[in-house]
């Protein structure tokens, strides 16, 4: 009996048209064009650590972290001293207060407020909800609970009177910037990250508002920033709690990624 011919591997073709060398191993070889490892299994790809430099969700980092706390603290300083720096504020301050028409400073500021901010902040976690990132929705709204326990201990610590009335005291730091900086980001953290810019100028908006109308000082406005920053660093917890969590939805979250922690298919490209 005639044996059955055993297959052979495939074998390069020296007058094959190559359309897709770019990579490749070997000129004419019939695989993998691009060098890649194989798609299959998924975990060949590891993804970059969340919440780094350059990683989606758009969140600070470690050195904006260090770089906001260094700023607290020395502005913090510089208003419990009334050193150089908080003496240039109070001039500058001065020099930009009704700059503007105060109709037009008392809108702006009044982006800060609760009864605006916060219904922004609520829309956004339903729809997070309804989503089935319930994880997204509840470190949003921790979030924005931690705000006035990390406000008014400063405010009672530094009581710093206000650019209008200085028989007052409590200005520092500004309560409506640091509404307005976890509202706004975290709705568009719950949301679509496209909406980060709208955030962020709602913020800057907030904020001057607040400095031409004479309700505070800059550095309340810079030092609610720098306050808040770490509370923005909640999408990255909110990742490792869905994919810790057991039995969490497969549902695509904002940043790319599934809230039990499996890349979205989008990013994985075809199966081979």
């Amino acid at each position: 009996m005639r044996e059955t011919p055993r297959a052979e591997p495939p074998q390069p073709r020296p007058h094959r048209a190559l359309a897709h060398t770019a990579g490749a191993s070997c000129s004419g070889t019939p695989h993998r064009s691009d060098g890649r490892p194989p798609h299959t299994p998924r975990g060949a790809r590891q993804p970059d650590p969340l919440g780094r430099p350059g990683t989606t969700p758009p969140v600070p980092g470690r050195p904006a972290l260090f770089s906001a706390l260094v700023a607290l603290v020395v502005v913090t300083w510089q208003v419990l001293v009334h050193g150089p720096l908080a003496r240039l504020d109070e001039r500058v301050s001065r020099s930009l207060v009704d700059a503007v028409p105060r109709s037009l400073s008392e809108l702006a500021s009044d982006l800060g407020n609760m009864t605006v901010a916060l219904p922004v902040l609520g829309c956004a976690m339903a729809y997070a909800i309804w989503r089935g990132r319930r994880s997204d929705a509840l470190f949003a709204g921790l979030a924005m609970a931690l705000v006035p326990l990390l406000v008014i201990p400063l405010k009672e610590w530094t009581a710093r009177p206000g650019p209008l009335e200085p028989w007052a005291q409590g200005y520092y730091p500004s309560g409506h910037t640091a509404t307005a900086v976890v509202a706004y980001f975290g709705a568009a953290f719950l949301v679509s990250k496209r909406l980060i810019p709208v955030a962020a100028v709602l913020t800057a908006v907030t904020g001057t508002g607040l400095i031409l109308r004479g309700y505070h000082w800059p550095l309340d406005v810079l030092a609610s920033i720098a306050l808040c920053l770490p509370l923005l660093r909640w999408p990255v917890y909110a990742a490792r709690y869905g994919r810790a969590a057991p039995g969490a939805r497969q549902e695509e979250g904002t940043w790319g990624t599934r809230s039990g922690g499996t890349p979205s298919r989008s990013e994985d490209g075809p199966t081979s």
